[in-house]
């Protein structure tokens, strides 16, 4: 694979194909997932799924039919295994508060977003002071967190101290909610949470655990979970397979932990 650094308008390109216009600008991940995809396109049309003259996209939407050529390469090419019984029950046993239901966790937050074209190295050198601050201040009788967020915050609850009140997992973005539930920490999280809408300070103020399920009740649900993660790797691995035989320029693909699937 050879990869070359994006830098001023050069233009990303898997195998020749570019994949976004000169004066697009795309964040690290966009730029990956579109590379990925590309990756499998060009992977499609190898295995004889889609039509060599099917044309490829710069705005990094691709055409109904390589969708469906790319989910059967990846049908045909990956192998997922039924997960077992006794994987399921492991799984089960590690992760019991994810199932349970109705667990609701009172929450604060300030949000420092990220917008097209925004330096997220910057913003996190901007958030991570702010978070260190409020840390120390948790749990403490002087209080500082509502300033914080009225102050900082781009998230229009700043305007109430950074309250978002109750939530449950479905209210919250998935890599939020993973933050949040299934745990059970309380006060200001030991860490900067990101999300698709930039990094977040967040305070757990109360958290309701909401009532434990049974293996059998959730059986279905811990399969695709343990299926999900098994399809993952073996996505993850087949495109590092697919871009080791590309020309890769302009994108780092080896930066992203789940590339495509989020």
């Amino acid at each position: 694979m050879t990869i070359d650094t994006l830098t001023g308008p050069t233009v990303a390109r898997i195998n020749g194909v570019a994949l976004h216009t000169a004066d697009a600008t795309l964040s690290p991940d966009e730029l990956r997932q579109r590379a990925c995809t590309e990756l499998l396109r060009q992977g499609a049309q190898r295995a004889g799924l889609l039509a060599a003259g099917d044309a490829p996209s710069a705005d990094g939407v691709i055409s109904e039919a390589a969708a469906d050529a790319i989910d059967a390469l990846l049908e045909q090419s990956l192998n997922v295994p039924e997960p077992s019984e006794d994987a399921c029950r492991r799984h089960y046993a590690a992760h019991e508060g994810t199932y349970r239901t109705g667990e609701r966790v009172r929450v604060r937050h300030i949000l420092f977003a990220v917008t097209p074209g925004v330096d997220v190295v910057a913003l996190r050198k901007r958030a991570e002071p702010i978070f260190l601050d409020v840390r120390c201040h948790d749990g403490t009788a002087s209080d500082n967190f509502p300033e914080a967020a009225r102050k900082w915050s781009n998230c229009p609850s700043g305007g109430e101290g950074g309250e978002l009140g109750w939530l449950i997992s479905t209210d919250c973005a998935p890599e939020f909610a993973r933050e949040l539930f299934g745990h059970i920490e309380i006060g200001v999280l030991p860490r900067l949470v990101h999300s698709r809408f930039g990094l977040h300070v967040v305070e757990v103020l109360e958290r309701d655990p909401g009532v434990a399920q049974s293996f059998e009740a959730v059986r279905g649900a811990v399969t695709m979970s343990l299926r999900q993660q098994t399809f993952v790797t073996a996505l993850r691995l087949y495109l590092r397979l697919l871009a080791g035989e590309a020309t890769v320029e302009g994108v780092a693909l080896d930066a992203a932990d789940t590339p495509l699937v989020q």
